[in-house]
């Protein structure tokens, strides 16, 4: 598999996980659950006229910023870009 890229960002509750194509976001997301367990209360979102896809995960204490951002950064597919997500 190829690289993709990927942005994160923070809000209350959840980090808002973007990504470039929806067969990406859907591989990135089982691949997260192969690493912890949660549950998004809304399905993947793919923006109009772009390749762009997001999820939400949820945000806990066991899962620091930080945390995830190294998650991401493990995973060899991933490009994970220090920049605001297009909401």
């Amino acid at each position: 598999m190829k690289t993709f890229r990927v942005w994160v960002t923070l809000s209350d509750y959840e980090y808002l996980v973007c990504v470039d194509g929806m067969n990406n976001a859907y591989w990135l997301l089982a691949e997260l659950a192969g690493y912890f367990v949660f549950h998004s209360a809304l399905p993947i979102c793919i923006k109009e006229d772009s390749s762009l896809c997001s999820f939400q995960v949820p945000r806990n204490s066991m899962l620091p910023y930080s945390k995830f951002q190294k998650l991401l950064n493990a995973i060899p597919e991933v490009n994970l870009l220090h920049i605001t997500a297009v909401k």
